[in-house]
C-alpha cells in the first residue's frame, strides 16, 4: 500500500513536518555532536516526542524521526554496540507513532486530516562521517558498499513499524541507486527520495536533478521524488526539473533560507530568508504536492503553510 497516494487522492496536498535538529537547539539540546539529533535519542528522548507532537498540533501529515545521523558506525564510536544501537533506531520511530497515536486519539483532531503518517529518516551515508560529504557525496565507495552501510538502519525502523521511509538529503546518484536496490529487500515498504540540490538544477554531486527522478520514475516503491536541505530559491526550478521526467508526485521540504557560516558555527539570514509559507506557495503552483520544511523552519512555519496549503489543494482539484 503507498500510504502518499492516499492522502493525495483524498486530500490533493500533504503537509511535512519542519526540521527536528535545528527545532531542538532552538529548545535547548546541544547538538555539537557527530551524532547531531541522534544524540537526544540518548540523552532526552522525551524532547523529541515533544517536538513531533507540536508539529502534528502545526497541521503536520507526517513526522520524519530523528534516525537522520542514526548508523551503528556513529553509535560504535561512542561505545555503543550493535544491540542497543539497533534499538535507539527503532525508538526514533516508536516515539513519533507515540506523538503521532496521541494527537489522534483525540476526535477534534480528525477533522477535515489524514491520519498522520511516521516516516522513518534514512540520512545520507555521509551524515555519519559529520565532515560536510552529505553535501557533496564523494564518498569514494561502491553501490555495494553504501547497501551494506544502509541495510540496518532500514531493517531496524522497518521492524519498528513506520509507515514508509525518507530517503533524504541525498548528494549523488550512485547512492540513490544503492537506496533503491535495498528497498527491493523490504517489498512492503514505500519510500519517498528527496536529494539535496546545489542549484536549480543539479544535486550536490553535480547530477540533473531531472536525470535522479527518471532514474527512480519506473521503481514501484518509490511513492514520491523530490528535494530537501536546499535554499528555497532554487526550489521552483527544481520541482519543474524534477516533473519533466517522473510522473511521482513532487515532495519539497527546504531549508528556512538562512545559511549555515561554518566560521562563526552560527546560522545567518539571507535575503532568501523569511515568509516560509509565503515562498512555498510558488512551489504548490510548480507542482510540488508534499511540503515542508528542513533546517531552521519550525511549528509557526508548517502552521502557517498547512493554513493555505489544504484550501487550495481542495480548490485545485
Amino acid at each position: 500500500m503507498n500510504p502518499i497516494a492516499a492522502i493525495l487522492e483524498r486530500h490533493g496536498a500533504m503537509v511535512l513536518d519542519g526540521a527536528l535538529a535545528t527545532e531542538l537547539e532552538r529548545r535547548g539540546c546541544d547538538l555539537d555532536d557527530p551524532l547531531w539529533s541522534a544524540r537526544v535519542l540518548l540523552e532526552a528522548p522525551e524532547r523529541i516526542r515533544a517536538v513531533h507532537a507540536d508539529y502534528f498540533a502545526a497541521g503536520a501529515d507526517a513526522a520524519i524521526t530523528a534516525s537522520y545521523q542514526a548508523s551503528l558506525e556513529g553509535f560504535a564510536r561512542r561505545g555503543i554496540d550493535r544491540e542497543a544501537a539497533l534499538g535507539l533506531m527503532r525508538r526514533s520511530v516508536t516515539l513519533a507513532r507515540e506523538a503521532r497515536d496521541a494527537f489522534w486519539a483525540r476526535p477534534e483532531n480528525r477533522h477535515g486530516r489524514p491520519r498522520p503518517l511516521v516516516a522513518a529518516s534514512i540520512g545520507p551515508y555521509g551524515a555519519m562521517l559529520a565532515d560536510g560529504s552529505e553535501y557533496r557525496g564523494d564518498y569514494g565507495l561502491t553501490e555495494d558498499d553504501l547497501v551494506a552501510f544502509h541495510r540496518p538502519r532500514m531493517a531496524a525502523v522497518v521492524a519498528a513499524g513506520a509507515d514508509l521511509l525518507a530517503c533524504e538529503t541525498i548528494p549523488c546518484l550512485a547512492e540513490a541507486r544503492a537506496l533503491a536496490r535495498l528497498l527491493h529487500e523490504f517489498p512492503d515498504t514505500m519510500a519517498w527520495f528527496s536529494f539535496s540540490a546545489r542549484d536549480a538544477a543539479h544535486i550536490c554531486h553535480g547530477e540533473p536533478l531531472a536525470e535522479a527522478a527518471a532514474l527512480l520514475d519506473d521503481h514501484p516503491q518509490v511513492a514520491a521524488v523530490g528535494v530537501n536541505c536546499t535554499a528555497p530559491r532554487f526550489v521552483p526550478d527544481l520541482v519543474r526539473a524534477a516533473r519533466s521526467r517522473t510522473a511521482r508526485p513532487i515532495v519539497v521540504y527546504p531549508n528556512s533560507g538562512e545559511v549555515y557560516d561554518v566560521d562563526r558555527r552560527a546560522w545567518r539570514e539571507t535575503p532568501d530568508a523569511g515568509a516560509f509559507a509565503e515562498q512555498a506557495r510558488q512551489w504548490f503552483r510548480a507542482g510540488a504536492r508534499i511540503v515542508g520544511g528542513c533546517c531552521r523552519t519550525t511549528p509557526d512555519d508548517i502552521r502557517a503553510l498547512s493554513a493555505w496549503i489544504r484550501p487550495a489543494a481542495a480548490a485545485h482539484g
